[in-house]
């Protein structure tokens, strides 16, 4: 990867260390100038025209994302976010009292929360893989939760918001493969920061976002979807005449693709810029991106480990670049201000969206770095001795 053009293509991260690409990352200039050119030619002929004129160049979407995960533009749907996609996608599962869902301590506060939901309403029943000493999935202890209980469902989040920790989301796919178990992954933390391949995976559903790696805009999202849940029939719960046809006065056929899961109104502009951010990720290759974001984040969590009073909490055998940390003695207003007064950029994590997690640590709140393959070095550098002179 050619670093100062990517730099001079995200011309913002210069005046500033911004470590924040898990929360809202950064947009290049090609995909902030996709955004614009399409919201200006909407502005002199409408969105209706406009949207029929560039049918062509929408579609580009599902080819861009079809590339990045390995599957087929019919299996990749629109989203507004990951948790809209992740939502429709539960809502297509018929959930019945004592059906059996598997979770992990580490999934996302959002998506844990429908599961709270649907308790209460279908009266399904949780379990939770275990962990390992080293923070890792215990495959074992799923594969007899998987012999008992014959799950309906089994769900994990990729990359947790929380940590940095890698789930090892293949040898979960493969145990629900084997047993013929629905297996839906929660991808916004992984996407654009590694390689995802669905068919290694072997998941019947992944949900992700746009802004964070991957460097797209607010407000897009994108939800795959497997041959075998298509053929089968699922669809989410509320369907419209973008993903549906009303056959009848009490019926209606879902169309073939995974855009029956998608709305009829949709964001064209920002739709413009997530694939323009797709087909940039595309072209730097994942791979490329995630030798260089371990190299930094490495980096990172080995400078700041080595500081007094610094405890860095990710734990796992697979870490990304996600780095979360605490400085012993030290508020979250001090901590706050001293890193806002110089400039960096970043998200702090608290209990509420990750209780089980950090409950488990015995804290209450961390300051989350997410470096990104614009960042340097350099920057990784003054990073630490900022947290050094906190």
């Amino acid at each position: 990867m050619n670093i100062d053009q990517i730099r001079n293509e995200t011309p913002n991260c210069r005046d500033k260390i911004f470590l924040n690409s898990a929360g809202a990352s950064l947009m290049s200039k090609p995909v902030m100038n996709a955004i614009m050119e399409y919201l200006e030619e909407e502005e002199t002929i409408g969105g209706y025209k406009l949207e029929e004129d560039r049918a062509d160049q929408l579609d580009q979407l599902y080819l861009h994302a079809a590339e990045m995960l390995n599957c087929e533009p019919q299996n990749i749907a629109f989203a507004n976010n990951a948790t809209d996609a992740y939502s429709k996608a539960l809502s297509s599962i018929p959930f019945e009292k004592d059906d059996v869902v598997i979770l992990s301590d580490d999934d996302y506060v959002s998506n844990y929360m429908h599961f709270i939901t649907l308790r209460k309403r279908h009266k399904i029943l949780i379990r939770r893989i275990r962990n390992l000493d080293n923070g890792d999935l215990d495959l074992e202890h799923f594969q007899k939760l998987v012999q008992t209980h014959r799950p309906k469902l089994v769900s994990v989040s990729h990359v947790p918001t929380s940590s940095g920790i890698i789930q090892n989301v293949n040898a979960i796919g493969k145990i629900c493969a084997d047993n013929e178990i629905t297996y839906l992954v929660d991808a916004c933390q992984s996407i654009g920061q590694m390689p995802i391949d669905c068919q290694a995976i072997q998941c019947d559903f992944l949900s992700a976002t746009g802004r964070k790696f991957l460097r797209g805009p607010r407000g897009t999202g994108l939800l795959y979807v497997s041959d075998r849940i298509l053929f089968e029939g699922n669809t989410p719960l509320y369907v419209d005449l973008g993903g549906a046809e009303w056959t009848d006065v009490h019926s209606y056929q879902a169309i073939k693709s995974a855009r029956r899961f998608e709305f009829w109104e949709r964001p064209c502009a920002l739709i413009r810029g997530l694939s323009e951010a797709l087909r940039y990720a595309n072209n730097l290759g994942l791979e490329r991106v995630q030798k260089y974001n371990q190299t930094l984040t490495e980096q990172l969590r080995r400078n700041l480990s080595e500081l007094k009073d610094v405890t860095v909490f990710d734990r796992g055998s697979k870490l990304s670049n996600i780095c979360t940390w605490k400085k012993e003695g030290k508020s979250l207003k001090a901590t706050k201000d001293h890193l806002d007064k110089n400039d960096v950029f970043y998200s702090i994590v608290d209990r509420n969206s990750a209780l089980i997690d950090f409950d488990k640590k015995k804290v209450d709140w961390v300051v989350r770095f997410s470096p990104h393959y614009f960042n340097t070095k350099n920057e990784i550098n003054q990073a630490v001795e900022i947290v050094q002179n906190l």
